[in-house]
């Protein structure tokens, strides 16, 4: 089963992520956030990992993304990634003298993969919603928001289970069969 999880900042989709994760049993975390020379992201990767629960098994993995869920579904019930957002700004900048569109080929053929792997277990993913904004000045943050806005598409179209979280709650904008009290 595929759920994706969108919403915005703060809006509580790591937490319920979390929770739909710890039902299932045994979890696989794939974390893509790296913390460079950014004190205030290093500070931010510390919180979620103190919010995790230490048996669950954490994988680092910024860019092979695919590879990193598919390997997981060997001894996990659900995998959970936080974030496609910040996976998406890492394929971007190691694809940054390209073209968009073979960014965008790239990031659907790794997101078909891992809906594939979906097959096998429980795979939750975590998405930033970018679209409710103002559009932004520079052309390389708008571009991104652009590939950002139709990775949520693909990955909602092959979803299972859809749910949007707004101030905590969540909205759940595709269902899965046989999912209950989803409403």
């Amino acid at each position: 089963m595929l759920t994706l999880i969108l919403g915005g900042a703060r809006s509580g989709k790591s937490k319920l992520a979390q929770g739909l994760a710890a039902a299932a049993g045994r979890v696989a975390y794939i974390a893509t956030a790296q913390p460079g020379q950014d004190p205030e992201m290093a500070a931010r990767i510390e919180r979620h990992r103190a919010d995790r629960p230490s048996s669950w098994r954490t994988i680092e993995e910024p860019l092979a993304l695919a590879g990193a869920v598919e390997s997981a579904t060997n001894d996990a019930d659900a995998i959970l990634v936080d974030c496609l957002t910040i996976w998406l700004s890492n394929l971007c900048w190691e694809h940054r003298g390209a073209a968009p569109r073979q960014v965008e080929v790239a990031a659907r053929a790794e997101l078909a993969r891992i809906a594939a792997a979906a097959r096998d277990c429980h795979v939750i993913l975590v998405s930033n919603e970018l679209g409710c904004g103002t559009v932004p000045e520079p052309a390389v943050t708008r571009a991104f928001r652009d590939i950002h806005g139709l990775l949520n598409q693909w990955a909602a179209e092959v979803a299972d289970q859809v749910i949007l979280t707004v101030a905590g709650l969540p909205l759940y904008l595709k269902t899965a069969p046989n999912h209950e009290g989803s409403r």
